[in-house]
């Protein structure tokens, strides 16, 4: 069967990485082994790319690098949102100058995972998989009133910026033109039947190596005692860590468990006095950051995750406890709430942050009491990351997609009057 032309955008794309620079080069080397695939992403990737290529050459990979005219970058740094605007508008015209010779048969816009900034890859005419894109997660506005001045101004400045995404025209073509739009969380898709998706569909960005998951299985249960629970974030006030230390220290837990919370930021002086406050600094350590691997040895030494993440689009840290065999304590929202089921962890209702302290503290007691539940929850845990959360699995699934999608649209030359059935 001859290979598909693919191009992917990847604006974020470098290898040994997770977040979304991870989801841009998994994605591309896994589909790599059906399909010939070109990558535009960008120039300030290439370095990091080219040596992993010459020490793993890939023979249907190949790259596309470019970046926005030098007289802008002064004021439009990579990763701020106006360069990741005018970058989509230099890889079109880039791609268009391209396209006759690539003969491309389809094009899957990959990173970044922001759905209220078009891709103008769309005017290509050939079908688009947009996503999936998120950021349409919110945190529930009961949940402000314990956010800083700092924090409530994110917040604004961050829904207003996606509002007037919505409201660009270009974006609301990039959703018409689209063969398949996909969101990472249902909220995501709610924004994106709003401006005109059809039918999005939900599916998660994260998913590690088999190679890493079979690696993260092989790690041991810890002792039953002391009893630990662990968080893994950058310690801002949308992660919710100050729901996990007030549910940490309301919960009946023998006197030797302990709360770990590895990552840093802004909000470290204030969780800090909170255990201060709560009577428990002397059981809640803050680890600070800590490379990869030794954050994940001492996850290894922890009997629970506890992610009370306020509008997360995906969850890496969900994926990983899960491969480890650790049950998860998480918010009922965002990317962990699609991550995570009631077989693998307990999902907290988010209604108002007095109700999700008091829930956080029973599950904190139950799962800390009950040694056979966190086995079986671990358990399940390993086998939704092992067939759901795989890059492997994930990139047999787009070639799949990707011939399902061409063979649908082969007959017109019009994408934008083309959809993928139900």
């Amino acid at each position: 069967m001859k290979a598909l032309n693919v191009l992917l955008s990847a604006y974020a794309c470098r290898p040994n990485m997770g977040s979304e620079p991870g989801v841009g080069w998994n994605t591309a080397c896994e589909v790599a082994n059906y399909e010939q695939v070109w990558v535009i992403t960008r120039a300030d990737n290439r370095s990091f790319i080219e040596a992993e290529m010459a020490a793993n050459p890939r023979d249907k990979l190949q790259f596309i690098y470019c970046d926005i005219p030098w007289l802008m970058r002064w004021w439009c740094k990579p990763g701020q949102l106006l360069h990741y605007y005018f970058w989509q508008i230099v890889a079109y015209v880039t791609v268009r100058r391209l396209y006759q010779n690539l003969a491309l048969d389809l094009v899957h816009h990959v990173t970044y995972v922001r759905y209220s900034t078009p891709s103008f890859l769309a005017l290509l005419p050939i079908p688009l998989i947009w996503g999936a894109v998120g950021g349409g997660e919110t945190a529930p506005a009961p949940f402000w009133q314990d956010f800083s001045w700092r924090g409530k101004l994110y917040e604004v400045a961050r829904r207003l910026a996606h509002r007037v995404g919505e409201l660009d025209p270009f974006t609301r073509m990039t959703v018409r033109r689209s063969a398949l739009v996909r969101a990472t969380t249902a909220a995501t898709a709610e924004r994106l039947r709003a401006i005109g998706a059809t039918h999005p569909e939900v599916f998660p960005e994260s998913a590690l190596a088999t190679a890493e998951i079979q690696a993260l299985a092989q790690y041991p249960e810890p002792p039953h005692a002391p009893i630990r629970f662990i968080s893994m974030a950058r310690l801002l006030h949308w992660k919710g860590l100050h729901l996990g230390i007030q549910g940490f220290a309301q919960a009946n837990l023998p006197a030797s468990s302990e709360y770990w919370i590895f990552g840093e930021g802004p909000e470290l002086d204030e969780l800090t006095t909170l255990a201060q406050t709560l009577g428990v600094a002397n059981r809640v350590k803050f680890w600070g950051r800590q490379p990869r691997l030794t954050t994940l040895q001492h996850l290894s030494q922890c009997h629970v995750l506890v992610h009370p993440s306020l509008h997360d689009s995906g969850g890496w840290v969900c994926v990983e406890a899960m491969a480890m065999g650790r049950p998860i304590i998480c918010l009922d929202l965002g990317g962990p709430a699609e991550q995570v089921t009631a077989e693998t962890g307990v999902l907290i209702a988010a209604q108002y942050p007095e109700q999700v302290v008091a829930d956080l503290a029973k599950a904190f007691q139950h799962l800390a009491l009950n040694a056979p539940l966190r086995r079986q929850m671990g358990l399940a845990g390993q086998a939704r990351a092992q067939t759901v959360y795989s890059w492997e699995s994930r990139g047999q699934h787009l070639a799949d997609l990707y011939r399902n999608i061409v063979s649908r649209n082969c007959s017109t030359p019009n994408p934008s009057a083309c959809s993928i059935a139900d």
